[in-house]
């Protein structure tokens, strides 16, 4: 079994793409011709997205995210934590929190993306 895809529920599916496309770098995948869903190619896990809409007419009855009441976070790694986050900033992101050199030999800043999800942009560990 292998993690396939991380799906957030968003109003609108095409301006998430669009935003992560900016802010960090990644490739649209797919955007389904109804506007509903669509993935972003970042590795062997996708980040996807899907309309809240859709997710309502299956029943489901998504919540809203809050970044300064995060139940999760996604996290990037890049070995340029100041200049990916100055980028995620340009693209329309919010500063959670700047670049910080963390005891366990890491880099670390967060931010909001346009739907409130909580994005870390981080370095690899180092030992």
């Amino acid at each position: 079994m292998k993690l396939r895809y991380i799906i957030l529920y968003v109003d609108d599916v095409a301006a998430a793409l669009s935003f992560y496309e900016r802010a960090f770098g990644f490739q649209r995948s797919m955007l389904h011709e109804s506007g509903d869903y669509g993935e972003l190619a970042t590795g062997e896990t996708k980040l996807a997205f899907s309309s809240i809409g859709l997710m309502r007419s299956f029943g489901k009855s998504p919540g809203l995210a809050a970044a300064q009441a995060p139940v999760f976070e996604i996290a990037f790694e890049t070995d340029d934590v100041a200049g990916c986050l100055k980028r995620a900033l340009d693209a329309g992101a919010t500063l959670v929190q700047d670049v910080q050199d963390m005891p366990w030999g890491q880099t670390i800043s967060y931010v909001r993306d346009p739907n409130g999800f909580l994005v870390e942009v981080c370095s690899p560990v180092r030992a």
